[in-house]
């Protein structure tokens, strides 16, 4: 059974419920033409990680985005 992990920064709200499902079924559908795998068992987990917990050379993605404004 494959088990695909989509990280993504939470920003404005987060992804909607119905951006999520339109993307999973897309990423399952894609695994299955690519892998010619069938695509009936696979677990798509989506994690949208606050920009606080997130950083790129020691500072947060938040401060980051902050300082470009």
């Amino acid at each position: 059974m494959p088990v695909i992990n989509v990280k993504m920064t939470h920003e404005d709200g987060g992804a909607s419920k119905e951006q999520k499902e339109e993307f999973t079924k897309k990423i399952a559908n894609d695994f299955e033409e690519v892998f010619k795998r069938s695509s009936k068992n696979a677990v798509v987990i989506i994690e949208e990680v606050n920009t606080d917990n997130y950083s790129i050379g020691g500072e947060t993605i938040t401060n980051i985005r902050k300082n470009k404004a």
